[in-house]
């Protein structure tokens, strides 16, 4: 088996296993090597804390998930809900793609909500093709060829909805992605259940929780199942998608390299 690289950028300390934590965990059960990067320290993602203690917790929250999925799990320092396309912070992301030297690169795309994810998704994009020019951040060796570029499924219908260019059955990984999703203390259980208006609702005792976090999360999951349905079959047959229950998308990027039919059985063979 030819041992793949594989890297997943997010926003923020739990945005790229939330996306792609499954299939990260599929990757690194099959031997390949995998590493997660947060391009913000997270240091805004709470409604009582914050600033450098904040970014230590989150740091080490994401550091604990990966040791759960089998990667390694990284936090840069630039600041949670200042994140911008720059010069900068595109050179950053060149020199984790060059020194990583990654077969596939998966990002957010570049329309949603949150500003933080889509400067994520532009300075990845921004930063592929870069990664190639020898005179571009020549203290890192440039890259001879673009790695294939996936994006992560989201749920913006404008200017066009993700397209499932590949979808991923996770189920078999599924408890395992929850049970790292877990490790985010201050954002499954604080931070996003305040912003919901529901941290009433978040149970007090570390098993209550994660099964509180399973009952959200499997409905949420069930729904992803439904909207792809079609091509979950066209990918693994009427038979096994009655059996799937959790899966992953992705969109195909035309700013890597093409996704060949002989590299979609190499990359996915899940």
């Amino acid at each position: 088996m030819e041992q793949l690289r594989v890297l997943m950028f997010g926003a923020h300390p739990d945005d790229p296993d939330s996306k792609g934590g499954g299939t990260a965990a599929l990757y690194a059960k099959a031997g390949h090597v995998v590493k997660l990067v947060s391009l913000t320290n997270g240091d805004a993602g709470h409604f009582s804390e914050g600033g450098a203690p904040l970014a230590w917790r989150r740091r080490q929250e994401a550091a604990n998930v990966g040791k759960v999925l089998g990667v390694e799990y990284i936090t840069l320092d630039n600041h949670d809900g200042m994140l911008m396309p720059t010069l900068e912070v595109r050179n950053q992301v060149i020199a984790i793609i060059r020194e990583f030297r990654p077969d596939i690169v998966f990002s957010p795309r570049v329309w949603d909500y949150h500003p933080d994810h889509r400067a994520t998704g532009q300075v990845v994009m921004d930063a592929l093709y870069m990664c190639t020019v020898p005179n571009v951040l020549s203290s890192v060796p440039h890259l001879r060829r673009m790695p294939v570029a996936m994006l992560f499924q989201d749920h913006f219908q404008k200017p066009y909805p993700s397209r499932p260019d590949v979808v991923v059955d996770i189920t078999p990984v599924w408890e395992q992605k929850l049970d790292a999703l877990h490790q985010h203390t201050s954002q499954m259980y604080e931070w996003l259940p305040y912003n919901r208006e529901e941290l009433d609702k978040v149970p007090k005792t570390d098993a209550e929780r994660r099964a509180w976090l399973q009952q959200w999360y499997d409905s949420r999951i069930g729904r992803l199942v439904d909207q792809y349905k079609d091509a979950i079959i066209a990918k693994y047959g009427a038979e096994r998608a009655a059996k799937i229950k959790a899966v992953e998308v992705f969109e195909v990027s035309e700013y890597g390299s093409p996704l060949t039919d002989e590299l979609r059985a190499k990359f996915f063979p899940f």
